[in-house]
């Protein structure tokens, strides 16, 4: 009102000039705002938060949020932060509230609230007498162990529990039932459930069996013999001829070689596809040798304890078992003529055996495992051969008295091999010592000892057509080349042959019957297949096995087929 007063007195006054008001009277003119009165209601803001755009309460806050999360939205009290992890965690959660909670290879485990002593009385009641209180003490635990446990209360002391039956008490129990159950059984009566079968009452017939039923039982039992024909005796060397005649209508041997088989080319050719397959092993084939000649049979030595020979040029099926080793067979030799074979095994035993016939000629055993066996390559001294043993040492066997007539004992470790040179009269050795040693055949002193820092153990060696080389399966993964020609033994760097993966596995190398060719196994199935020749690269592989490949053989008759043999229990022959 006294704004509208003074602004009616300055209208009344027109004709004076305006006064200019001060800054004083400016301020005091207008309005004045008490901010220290609030209308709104009184809120408390004690405990809550900004969440989601809203004032929520840190409980509430804390309810919505997941358990998994691994964000915290809001800002929680120390005590919280600190607080002990509570509820069941999953053990198997990787984000949950198991993680970094684990104290057992399981999940997490949390104490009992059970004292140590009620724990112990329980756990040893249980495992005594076969029950116990449970753990929640409500019931029982195991009872259906025994029905005749009852609990009783001792006026309200500790539980207690029946004895358990002994052993004779439980068995007395099960005699007395037994005649209990006999007596009142009929003994007219074939069966003794004729009150629960209404079929039991009926008398049992017995039919007579036809023919047809006489004449399968006898070919089971056929069957039963072959099979048994199989497996190793133990009590003694067996053989088992699965040929028709051991004689044909002449009189002549199973054995002999087909007269119209002839040499088919001076020139060996790769071989290229899968012709045939021996099955016959049920376990790991370690090596395979044709005979001498003519190739119409095949030896092959199992890792069963089985050595069988098999037709090539025929039926293609096997002719003979010779079962004479509880142990696999490590390597199999054949004598000049073929009517002799050596085997050796891992049983410790070598034994000379009878081609035609099956039969052991001889057994040779000092107690310790021969890895490898070879006859003399001459034709007058066939009485003899060389192995070499597990004790480091090579035996000179004489098949005519039965003994050990030489000793050559220079090697540091197992000896792998014993190969023949310069016609019988030395021969080379390699050992797990990783050095060759040369021989003077019948004098048991090395004539030349080769070692290196960067050699490798070399399991497996075989000469060169030519017999003026010696090729050897290095562990190392190359086939190296050591020549032997005129008295000399110098190795050929030019000629080593690589490409395959033998680290760990005697795989053998052996060569084509004109020495155009080098092959070897290797520890994948393969088989390769190198050119003599300059360049000494790879021409041919071939997968040949799914395990690993041990042994390859080239048919001294038959230019362009190969056998292998691996640890699969089978043998493949490709053409």
């Amino acid at each position: 009102m006294d704004l509208l007063t003074q602004y009616g007195d300055d209208a009344d006054d027109l004709g004076a000039p305006p006064e200019s008001p001060t800054a004083g009277e400016v301020a005091a003119s207008q309005p004045q705002i008490n901010l220290t009165v609030s209308a709104a209601p009184q809120v408390d803001t004690t405990g809550m938060v900004l969440y989601d755009n809203q004032a929520r309460a840190i409980g509430e806050v804390q309810r919505l949020q997941s358990a998994g999360a691994r964000k915290v939205m809001i800002n929680m009290p120390a005590d919280q932060m600190h607080a002990p992890v509570l509820g069941p965690a999953h053990p198997f959660q990787k984000d949950g509230l198991a993680a970094g909670y684990k104290n057992h290879f399981v999940g997490h485990v949390e104490d009992a609230h059970m004292h140590p002593y009620h724990f112990e009385r329980e756990y040893h009641s249980f495992h005594a007498l076969g029950y116990g209180e449970a753990p929640s003490g409500i019931g029982v635990v195991g009872r259906a162990v025994d029905e005749d446990a009852v609990q009783v209360d001792n006026e309200g002391g500790p539980s207690a529990w029946k004895r358990r039956k002994t052993t004779a008490e439980r068995k007395a129990e099960q005699a007395a039932r037994a005649n209990r159950l006999a007596e009142s059984v009929d003994p007219s009566q074939p069966f003794r459930l004729q009150e629960r079968q209404p079929w039991a009452n009926k008398e049992r017939e017995v039919a007579e069996l036809t023919e047809e039923q006489k004449e399968y039982i006898a070919k089971m039992e056929a069957a039963k013999m072959e099979a048994a024909a199989g497996a190793v005796d133990t009590k003694g060397p067996t053989t088992f001829f699965h040929g028709k005649d051991e004689k044909d209508y002449q009189g002549r041997s199973w054995m002999l070689p087909p007269k119209d088989k002839r040499r088919e080319s001076d020139n060996c050719f790769l071989p290229k596809r899968w012709v045939h397959t021996w099955a016959g092993h049920t376990k790991g084939v370690n090596a395979v040798r044709f005979f001498p000649g003519t190739g119409h049979l095949l030896l092959s030595a199992g890792l069963d304890g089985k050595v069988k020979l098999w037709d090539v040029y025929g039926s293609g099926k096997c002719m003979r078992s010779y079962l004479g080793h509880s142990k696999g067979v490590r390597d199999v030799c054949f004598s000049n003529d073929g009517r002799r074979f050596l085997s050796t095994g891992y049983d410790r035993n070598i034994r000379l055996w009878d081609t035609e016939t099956g039969q052991v000629i001889q057994s040779f055993s000092t107690g310790k495992v021969y890895y490898c066996v070879k006859f003399h390559p001459s034709d007058d001294r066939q009485n003899v051969f060389l192995s070499g043993c597990q004790d480091k040492r090579i035996y000179q066997f004489d098949t005519d008295s039965g003994e050990a007539v030489q000793e050559y004992n220079y090697h540091l470790g197992p000896v792998n091999t014993v190969t023949f040179i310069d016609e019988g009269r030395q021969f080379v050795s390699t050992s797990d010592d990783k050095t060759i040693r040369v021989w003077e055949f019948g004098i048991p002193v090395q004539i030349k000892y080769i070692a290196d820092p960067s050699m490798h153990s070399m399991p497996a060696v075989t000469t060169h057509p030519s017999n003026n080389y010696l090729l050897m399966q290095s562990l190392d993964n190359q086939v190296l080349t050591y020549m032997i020609k005129d008295g000399r033994f110098k190795s050929q760097k030019n000629k080593t042959f690589k490409g395959h993966n033998t680290a760990g596995y005697a795989c053998q190398v052996n060569t084509s019957p004109d020495g155009k060719y080098v092959m070897s196994g290797d520890s994948e199935g393969r088989c390769f297949f190198w050119e003599w020749g300059a360049p000494q690269k790879i021409v041919r592989t071939i997968k040949a096995h799914d395990a690993v490949c041990i042994g390859c053989e080239w048919n001294p008759l038959e230019s362009s087929k190969v056998a292998t043999c691996g640890w699969d229990g089978l043998i493949k022959y490709w053409d």
